[in-house]
C-alpha cells in the first residue's frame, strides 16, 4: 500500500506544474537548505539534517541527536534567503526546535517624487519558528510549528512600514520501517501580515494580508542507497483551490559519505552535492551545495552546514 502511494505521488509530480509564487509568505515555500532545494523541496516525509523541522515538524519526535543548521541562498535580482535552526530530542518520546528564517532584497534604489535618486534601501521578511512534536505510537508522531512573522518594507529613505503576524503548521509522520515513510503537512494555518499604513500616511488604514494554506502529502523510499522523495500539495486562498504543487527528488549515497542529488519542484530544476564527515566524532557534520534554475533563467546558489551532537 505504501509503495503504491509513493509511486502515485511520483507519477503526478511528473505530469503537473504550478504557478503559486505571487502569494504572501513565498519565502517560506521556497525550501530552506541545499539538500531540500537540490531534491525539489519534496521532503514532507524525509529528515533534512540542516533543518529538521521545517518540512514536517513531526520529525522532531524521532530525532536521536541535537542538531544545529545554517543555510544561505544567493538568489537572482539581489535577493537573499538565510536560515538558522536548532532541534533536539526531548526524551523519552518528544522533540523541540527553534529556527530563524530571513529573506530580503538589497540594493533597492530609492527615488524622490521628482524622480531623482535618493539612498539605497532594502526590504526584509523574518520568521521565528518554535516547534514541538510528540510520538503517539512507536511509528507515529504529530508536531506543530508556531511562527512569529514580520515584514519590513521601506517607504522612503527615513520611513518604513512593518507587517506583523502569527501562523501555524501541523504535521504527521508515519514510519513503516527503513524502506518507506509517509508524511502529511498543513502549512500556514491562519498565517498573515497585519499592516497599519496609518503609521506612515495620514489617511492610512489597518488591513490583513493572509498567506495561502498549503496541504501536502509525501513519501520517502530508500532502495539500495538511492533515496527517492516526492510530495504533492494543493494551495488554497481560504476560499477556493488556487494551485497544485508537485515535487520530486533523488539522492544517491556513495561510500556512505558523498551525496549526489537532483530534483524538480517549485517550478525549478536543481542539482546538488554533499559531504558527510567527522569534526569531533564520525559523521557529525554535513556540508551541502545546491544550484537551481527556473524557466525564466533565474538561478540560485545555496550552501548549508549541519552539525549533530
Amino acid at each position: 500500500m505504501m509503495k503504491k502511494i509513493f509511486l502515485t505521488l511520483t507519477f503526478i509530480s511528473i505530469l503537473f506544474s504550478q504557478d503559486w509564487a505571487g502569494y504572501s509568505g513565498g519565502f517560506l515555500r521556497m525550501g530552506m537548505t541545499s539538500r531540500s532545494i537540490a531534491m525539489g523541496g519534496g521532503l514532507t516525509a524525509d529528515l533534512d539534517n540542516s533543518f529538521a523541522v521545517f518540512h514536517n515538524p513531526a520529525w522532531a519526535a524521532f530525532l536521536v541527536n541535537k542538531q544545529v543548521g545554517f543555510s544561505y541562498s544567493k538568489l537572482s535580482l539581489d535577493r537573499r534567503l538565510s536560515a538558522t535552526s536548532f532541534a533536539s530530542p526531548l526524551p523519552p518520546t518528544a522533540g523541540i526546535g527553534l529556527a530563524w528564517i530571513n529573506s530580503g532584497v538589497t540594493d533597492i534604489q530609492g527615488r524622490y517624487s521628482t524622480g531623482e535618486k535618493s539612498t539605497m534601501m532594502q526590504s526584509g521578511e523574518n520568521a521565528i519558528m518554535i516547534t514541538f512534536a510528540q510520538r503517539i505510537l512507536p511509528w507515529l508522531s504529530v508536531g506543530s510549528n508556531v511562527k512569529i512573522l514580520q515584514y519590513d518594507l521601506p517607504i522612503t529613505e527615513s520611513d518604513q512600514i512593518s507587517g506583523k503576524g502569527i501562523g501555524f503548521d501541523v504535521g504527521i509522520l508515519i514510519k513503516t520501517g527503513d524502506f518507506v515513510t509517509l508524511g502529511i503537512m498543513v502549512q500556514d494555518i491562519s498565517s498573515n501580515y497585519q499592516w497599519n499604513t496609518g503609521d506612515v500616511y495620514a489617511e492610512g488604514r489597518v488591513y490583513k494580508d493572509e498567506f495561502p494554506t498549503l496541504y501536502r502529502i509525501g513519501s520517502r523510499m530508500n532502495y539500495k542507497g538511492l533515496i527517492i522523495v516526492g510530495d504533492a500539495g494543493i494551495i488554497t486562498d481560504h476560499k477556493s483551490f488556487t494551485s497544485f504543487l508537485p515535487r520530486i527528488g533523488v539522492e544517491y549515497v556513495f561510500l556512505d559519505q558523498y551525496y549526489f542529488r537532483g530534483g524538480y519542484g517549485n517550478n525549478r530544476i536543481a542539482f546538488g552535492v554533499g559531504l558527510e564527515y567527522g569534526l569531533f566524532k564520525a559523521h557529525d557534520s554535513h556540508l551541502d551545495y545546491a544550484f537551481s534554475m527556473d524557466w525564466v533563467n533565474q538561478t540560485a546558489h545555496v550552501i548549508s552546514y549541519a552539525f549533530n551532537f
